[in-house]
């Protein structure tokens, strides 16, 4: 059986498990399954249009949160205000996120105000484990309908885990109305690639672009995500760009300095490894590029850096 799944800041994880399937978030929007049989190539680029031009540009970031956990150095306690403030001054429009735990994820909601909610649920469908959640801003987005999936042989287990990660990996994806650009869709697609295992990795990389074509090639599409491993030096990379898939910062007309996306709490490290990534179907502008290493008095937000991206969809 297939598990259309929602969390939000007003259902609870439990309540979640005791339905297999709920609709989708729009009653005007059919459930449609992301196992669907459909499948397409995203749509080549095509010239940005005067139209597109107009339309302001969507705010997309990529935010792996560390999650909470009370030990020191390095506490929620401590890191959630300088949280606060990164978002605050960042404003992102989508944010996907990977490692909040649904305690977290609450009290990043309730930092970010009422004009955002969330989508997201537990790698292991329970309230206690790290998420793939994606927050948006409702003065911008509508979702229109949404799906988890789980990154092993058998995608619609959940904590299915059949490649060796040393966790349970899941995708969530949202589809999207935009409601500055005439009520125009695309999906968001979130994961979290596996830290330990290198096959778990490629065999990711080969489901989640399998799943992009079957949501088919006529809607833009954004993927978020914490890969495990760095930019233009691994398999898994090639196998997403390879797909048609388009790396955001390396297409951004400007680009912010290059860091080390993981720094650990040590700081920054110029030119390190980018292992957070913004991905964009080819139909996709992106105006900038940023990596944020917003800290206060010596504290980080989390041991990633952040990377954010403005984007037209065409």
């Amino acid at each position: 059986m297939q598990i259309q799944r929602r969390v939000t800041r007003r259902l609870g994880l439990k309540a979640l498990l005791a339905a297999a399937v709920t609709l989708p978030l729009s009653s005007a929007a059919a459930p449609t399954s992301s196992a669907s049989s459909r499948s397409a190539s995203p749509a080549s680029a095509p010239p940005v249009s005067a139209k597109a031009l107009r339309v302001p540009p969507l705010e997309v970031m990529t935010f792996n949160l560390r999650f909470a956990s009370t030990a020191e150095p390095n506490s929620w306690r401590d890191r959630r205000p300088v949280m606060r403030e990164l978002l605050r001054r960042a404003r992102p429009q989508i944010m996907g996120t990977q490692e909040g735990l649904y305690q977290q994820l609450r009290d990043i909601d309730a930092d970010l105000g009422p004009d955002y909610d969330w989508i997201g649920t537990g790698r292991e469908g329970g309230s206690r484990d790290e998420s793939t959640a994606i927050y948006f801003d409702k003065r911008r987005l509508a979702p229109l309908e949404h799906y988890t999936f789980w990154l092993s042989d058998t995608p619609e287990v959940i904590r299915s885990n059949t490649w060796g990660a040393a966790f349970p990996r899941i995708v969530t994806w949202v589809r999207f109305r935009d409601l500055a650009d005439a009520g125009r869709e695309f999906y968001v697609l979130n994961t979290h690639f596996d830290h330990r295992s290198q096959y778990a990795r490629e065999r990711s990389a080969r489901l989640l672009t399998e799943r992009i074509a079957q949501l088919g090639g006529s809607l833009p599409v954004v993927v978020t995500g914490d890969f495990n491993v760095a930019a233009h030096d691994n398999p898994a990379y090639d196998t997403l760009v390879d797909s048609g898939l388009v790396d955001a910062w390396d297409s951004a007309a400007r680009r912010g300095p290059l860091y080390a996306t993981f720094h650990a709490y040590r700081g920054l490290k110029p030119g390190g490894e980018r292992i957070d990534w913004i991905l964009t179907s080819p139909g996709v502008r992106t105006l900038r590029a940023t990596i944020d290493t917003y800290s206060r008095d010596g504290q980080f937000p989390s041991d990633h850096f952040p990377v954010q991206a403005s984007v037209v969809l065409g």
